[in-house]
């Protein structure tokens, strides 16, 4: 195997909240001027990372600062030149974009670019196309690889077959908190009542982390600490379209086209969140676009004879009752209750009155976009797979540090524990 690490970086000059529903908002950016960043722990991290061929940075800030933002992450991976760190910014990326919308001039919007989650994490599978990587590692910068073994890890299995000769292609891991817990912390907020999932979400965590068999089947995937093979990423893009929660959407995606996540209860990483973190309205807003869009898009799916029919019990506990009509009686109930008891009325009136029909409205128009791409996306990975001019032009402003003098590549060893051997340990249980 050939794995990369890609890591998108957020960044801006200050905390803005950013506009209701406006695109390019964000769970957290780092402040330019920030003494000791997330990206700086992260890489420090993966210095003790055995088996790391080439991590690739996704710079990922407001034009107006974009130059600014670009030097940091530059002086960032100067100091861990061991990682043979890539960045890419709007220089490189633009290489790319380039040749995307060669191939797909008829589609809608930014599908391969430095804005919109989804988005964002396409251009990471592009890069990792050019330069000729058949398995991405996503991790975000906020966080921490705990072990030496994380990519070892992260390989493990993937590739393979399981006992029911079902492919491993795509495989999540899990974050754990300061604690050392994977679970998420119920609210018990009268506002959030109808708006948390905490509750399901650990049902789904409990059930994996206490199964008998390593990989179990999943209903969940996370983006901060995910592997994907080419025989998946180069199939299936992920939505640019949406919001917020691409890798749970890649989740339906995937399954979609007769592929599934596997979960991974050995392989995760350490959170450690940001404190500059976007303004509650923002979010839910982005969240109210993101779970109209859901529904309609599984719908429009399910109407294609050409993929696979995702039904809701293969859903449950999580996300299907987040699939469904209902979500827009839970947007209504958590506006108004988070409209009575406050901060931010005059966000969540506007909310009440306005944002949730826009998010409707979106969601409707756009169901069937991702589909247009989607058809689209396995030419564009072809065309981009080894394209050396592209990588030349990318690796020439990308590299910063010194690249290492070439070396033939020698087969790798039967004990190598990122080879693909095509073993895979045998599971248990009923997966």
């Amino acid at each position: 195997m050939n794995p990369v690490v890609v890591i998108p970086s957020y960044w801006d000059r200050n905390t803005r909240p950013g506009a209701l529903g406006e695109r390019g908002v964000y769970d957290y950016t780092t402040p330019i001027d920030k003494p000791l960043p997330e990206l700086e722990v992260c890489l420090s991290s993966l210095e003790r990372v055995s088996g790391v061929l080439r991590v690739i940075v996704l710079v990922v800030a407001p034009k107006e600062c974009r130059e600014s933002a670009r030097a940091r992450v530059n002086s960032i991976c100067r100091a861990h030149a061991d990682l043979n760190p890539l960045v890419v910014g709007a220089q490189e990326a633009a290489h790319v974009e380039r040749a995307v919308a060669r191939m797909a001039h008829h589609v809608t919007g930014e599908t391969v670019a430095l804005r919109g989650y989804g988005a964002i994490r396409n251009m990471g599978l592009a890069v990792a196309a050019v330069l000729g990587h058949d398995v991405v590692v996503f991790l975000d910068d906020n966080e921490v690889a705990p072990e030496a073994d994380f990519l070892t890890k992260a390989v493990w299995g993937l590739g393979s077959l399981t006992r029911q000769n079902l492919p491993v292609l795509a495989k999540s891991g899990f974050f754990i908190d300061e604690l050392g817990s994977p679970y998420a912390e119920p609210s018990g907020a009268w506002s959030e009542k109808y708006w948390s999932k905490a509750a399901d979400f650990n049902r789904v965590m409990e059930r994996a982390q206490t199964s008998s068999a390593r990989i179990t089947r999943s209903n969940h995937l996370c983006g901060g600490c995910c592997a994907l093979h080419a025989a998946a990423w180069s199939k299936v893009p992920f939505d640019p379209y949406i919001t917020r929660g691409e890798d749970l959407d890649y989740v339906l995606n995937l399954r979609a086209n007769g592929m599934d996540v596997w979960f991974d209860n050995e392989w995760y990483v350490e959170a450690r969140p940001s404190e500059e973190t976007a303004g509650a309205p923002s979010l839910f807003m982005q969240d109210v676009h993101r779970w109209l869009y859901e529904y309609r898009k599984l719908d429009a799916m399910n109407a294609r004879r050409d993929l696979r029919t995702i039904t809701p019990e293969s859903l449950m506990p999580y996300p299907a009752p987040w699939l469904s009509p209902e979500v827009r009686r839970r947007v209504f109930r958590t506006a108004l209750r988070r409209f009575l008891t406050g901060p931010d009325r005059l966000a969540y009136l506007r909310i009440l009155t306005k944002g949730r029909y826009e998010a409707d409205r979106f969601a409707r128009s756009a169901s069937s976009r991702y589909l247009s791409f989607a058809m689209v996306w396995p030419t564009i990975v072809s065309a981009l797979w080894g394209d050396r001019v592209i990588a030349s032009a990318i690796l020439r402003t990308g590299q910063v540090a010194p690249a290492a003098p070439a070396v033939p590549a020698a087969p790798a060893p039967a004990s190598d524990p990122l080879a693909d051997t095509g073993a895979f340990p045998v599971q248990g249980g009923g997966e």
